[in-house]
Formats: C-alpha cells, sequence, structure tokens
C-alpha cells in the first residue's frame, strides 16, 4: 500500500493516481489558494481504513460530523483554476524560481541548494545558510513583510531542523540554517528582487554576531 502526502504539489505539477500507482494520497486546499482547513483523502477503490470518527454516516462512515461544504465547494474551485492554468504558471513561476536561486547563489557565499536543481517544484527554493539559523533569517525577513518558512509547513511551531533533511544526509547544523521561500501565481519580478537586495544583508548582519562565523582578519 502506497500512501503520498502530494499537499505541496497538487495544482502545481501533474499527478495521475493511476500511472503513479498511488493508493492513498493528501492535499490541502490551502497550497492551491483554496480556503483554509479543508483537504482531501484519495483512496483507490478497494483500500479500507478504520474511521477517523465514528457516530455518523459523513464521508462514507470514516469521519462523522458536519461537513464543511463552502470550503469543500472552495477546495473544488481553488483546485480547477490550479490545474487549468498548471502549465502557464509552472513556466513562469518557475522562471522567478530560477532567478531567485541564482541570485541567492551569487550574492550569498556558503549557501547550499537543498533538492536537485532543476527537478524539483516550480515554485520551491530551500537553500541552507551555514553559520546561522534559518528561524533568525525568517524572523528578520517577516519584519521586512517577507513570508519565509525555516523548515516543514507541519512542523512550523518547531524550532527542530527538518527531519526531511537531516534524512536526505545534512549535518544538523547545516540543516538547522535551511530557509524556505515558496512562489505562487500571485509572486511578481519586483518582490524577487526586494528579496534578493535585502536577504544578503540580513545573511550578513547574523553572521556578523554569529559565533561560527570566520571573521576576516
Amino acid at each position: 500500500m502506497f500512501h503520498t502526502d502530494a499537499v505541496q504539489a497538487t495544482g502545481h505539477v501533474p499527478i495521475d493516481v493511476t500511472k503513479m500507482n498511488i493508493d492513498l494520497l493528501s492535499i490541502s486546499a490551502h497550497k492551491f489558494h483554496g480556503p483554509k482547513g479543508v483537504g482531501v483523502l484519495y483512496l483507490r477503490k478497494g483500500i479500507r481504513i478504520p474511521s477517523l470518527i465514528i457516530g455518523g454516516g459523513q464521508e462514507k462512515k470514516r469521519r462523522a460530523g458536519t461537513e464543511n461544504v463552502p470550503g469543500i465547494v472552495g477546495l473544488a474551485v481553488a483546485l480547477k483554476h490550479a490545474n487549468e492554468h498548471m502549465e502557464e504558471n509552472a513556466k513562469r513561476v518557475g522562471a522567478l524560481r530560477d532567478k531567485l536561486m541564482k541570485g541567492i547563489a551569487e550574492r550569498i557565499p556558503d549557501v547550499k541548494l537543498n533538492g536537485h536543481p532543476t527537478r524539483r517544484l516550480p515554485n520551491n527554493v530551500n537553500y541552507s545558510i551555514r553559520y546561522i539559523e534559518g528561524e533568525s533569517i525568517r524572523l528578520m525577513l517577516d519584519i521586512n513583510g517577507i513570508a519565509a518558512s525555516s523548515g516543514s509547513a507541519c512542523t512550523s511551531g518547531s524550532l527542530d531542523p527538518s527531519h526531511v533533511l537531516l534524512a536526505m544526509g545534512l549535518p544538523h547544523e547545516i540543516a538547522h540554517g535551511s530557509l524556505r521561500l515558496t512562489l505562487s501565481e500571485f509572486t511578481t519580478e519586483e518582490e524577487i528582487d526586494y528579496v534578493l537586495d535585502l536577504l544578503p544583508q540580513i545573511v550578513q548582519r547574523l553572521r556578523d554576531m554569529s559565533p561560527l562565523y570566520p571573521k576576516q582578519k
């Protein structure tokens, strides 16, 4: 039995549950501009799972309780829009992603791109920045109006490094400096330029305060 967490991918890259031999698949509406608090669990025909909440017949008796109809409709509309514009959005957003990745690599020394340079989501940029903590970078970006993450969105309340990056073989101290920037169809080139102007300044300021950063003599 194969389950995949497709929350980040849905609406951004094609998914074919038959060709990919997917038995169960999870998605969340807010990742493609749908309402927060609603998602989908796809089950291949014949797959049986225990009920999460008993007491009612909703959702084929798997989760009792009144359905969030407005949220469900909002998810469907947002997913329809994302799928209809997927190719054009992937091309435009992917170009902005490449500009952001190239700019970070050129303007900030001692950084490591996490993941493959091209075989990645068109809207995802994830770098590990040495000698400083990703959470410190995130806080300073937030003060300047830039939303970012220093780990998985599923563990946003944790200061621990991403378990995914650790599983990929990154040392703890490198994974701890990770920064994730996610683009969308509404991201503009001016916003990318703003990040590329501001981020190197933030990194240098934090490195100047870091006891780990090798100071130039």
